[in-house]
């Protein structure tokens, strides 16, 4: 079919490469003539496993494309994706600015009847909005039907995702739109769930919302658990061993950050208040979240007096692998107190050092490999699992280091593997191990 994907980032692209790849006829729109001029060259803007591959593939063999003029990009399509932002509003809820300016531009380009995919997350009731604006805007001799098909995917796995997720949610009010929808996404051989407009709405923030549940509440247990002796991992594997909780997102660490959890539990807040209903239990994961945040920095300024002039080795900066993401990360709220404690920071990440400059405190020095940001350093912080980072020899901390103190924000070591060792070893939820 001929789709037009609006908007090029994380969901945009990657759903516009993954359509083309399964044999759909995709132009993707953007405002951004600059990123467009780059993609339409084969370079991807953001970094995610397997993207740059599928860029390249489907604009060889010319099933991608992409344009910032509405007029070209609407011309003759069957179908329209909206997956462009909703940020969080300054209340908490979502901003929808960007969906009202590119229906408003999709209504002035439109030609011919669609069906109107809303990829993006919104608010539930936002789909009959749109449909509303698009009576508003269209000519009444061109109709559109409404779909809501949120998407479910992890940052530095989404193409994976794309073809290996475990369901696909498509909701709408109009049947015939509903079974084309699904058609055109029956390649990726998926369970593929039917709802109503609202109930897809839903889905994706009551999912969201939980997965960032299990993670503070595997997060209180990881503190507790470091109060009373025990270990969080292995509490962790106990109670994931249980079918009806799992054992996924129950990892403890610095917190989740991200452009998805903190903003849609927040907005799934919102739309509780919107009806004059309180959510306690989401509002606690986000209070619970925002103190893990913390807790990397708390643990270096309660075992020294004084980091005036201390050297800390940063190793990850991105909000989790695999991704240069950069938003609401931990390690810019982790960085900051430490800078304000008098503390030198030298940080390495293999891809999100560019990204980072924009958001980190300029004080922070960039590295380009792991061993100079621990030459001669007073202590090192895991922030983000990459596999480089959990790779790199423990027996190395001691070469390059002054003392080797490591404050592992994301549990990537046993506490096996650290026995012997000879580093004093920091983790979540789990006893300290001193050097010996």
């Amino acid at each position: 079919m001929k789709i037009a994907v609006i908007g090029t980032g994380y969901v945009g692209l990657v759903t516009g490469v993954t359509l083309s790849e399964i044999g759909h006829q995709v132009t993707c729109v953007d405002v951004d003539k600059e990123k467009v001029n780059t993609l339409n060259k084969g370079v991807s803007p953001i970094y995610e496993e397997g993207l740059t591959e599928l860029l390249e593939k489907n604009l060889e063999r010319g099933t991608l494309t992409f344009t910032a003029d509405y007029d070209e990009g609407m011309l003759g399509k069957d179908i329209i994706y909206l997956t462009v932002g909703t940020p969080q509003g300054k209340d908490g809820s979502a901003d929808l600015t960007y969906i009202d300016k590119a229906c408003d531009s999709i209504a002035a380009s439109l030609q011919q009847n669609a069906i109107i995919v809303t990829k993006s997350t919104v608010p539930v009731g936002t789909n009959s909005y749109i449909k509303s604006r698009f009576e508003e805007k269209l000519s009444s001799n061109i109709k559109v039907k409404i779909v809501s098909n949120p998407e479910f995917l992890r940052q530095g796995s989404a193409v994976y995702d794309t073809f290996n997720g475990d369901r696909i949610v498509i909701g709408s009010d109009n049947t015939e739109a509903l079974e084309t929808i699904a058609e055109v996404n029956a390649p990726f051989n998926l369970p593929i769930v039917k709802t109503d407009l609202r109930s897809a709405e839903m889905i994706k923030y009551a999912a969201n919302a939980f997965l960032a549940t299990k993670i503070s509440f595997i997060n209180e247990i990881a503190n507790l658990s470091e109060q009373v002796g025990a270990n969080v991992d292995l509490v962790a594997d106990g109670i994931g061993m249980d079918k009806r909780i799992g054992r996924a997102f129950l990892n403890a660490g610095a917190g989740f950050g991200g452009s998805c959890f903190p903003k849609d539990t927040n907005a799934l807040i919102s739309i509780g208040k919107e009806v004059d209903y309180t959510m306690p239990l989401l509002e606690s994961v986000i209070k619970v979240n925002d103190k893990q945040r913390s807790i990397i920095a708390d643990k270096v300024i309660a075992n020294y007096a004084d980091l005036s002039g201390k050297k800390i080795a940063v190793l990850g900066l991105a909000f989790k692998p695999n991704t240069d993401d950069m938003r609401d990360a931990p390690s810019i709220q982790i960085t900051e107190r430490l800078i304000e404690q008098g503390a030198n920071l030298y940080a390495y990440d293999p891809v999100a050092i560019e990204n980072a400059k924009k958001v980190l405190s300029g004080q922070v020095e960039y590295c380009s490999n792991i061993e100079s940001a621990l030459q001669n350093a007073d202590m090192a912080i895991i922030l983000t699992e990459w596999q480089e980072i959990k790779d790199f020899p423990l027996s190395a901390y001691k070469q390059y280091m002054k003392k080797p103190v490591l404050f592992d924000g994301r549990n990537c070591f046993t506490i096996e593997q650290i026995n012997g060792s000879g580093i004093e070893y920091h983790s979540i939820g789990r006893p300290v191990e001193k050097a010996n």
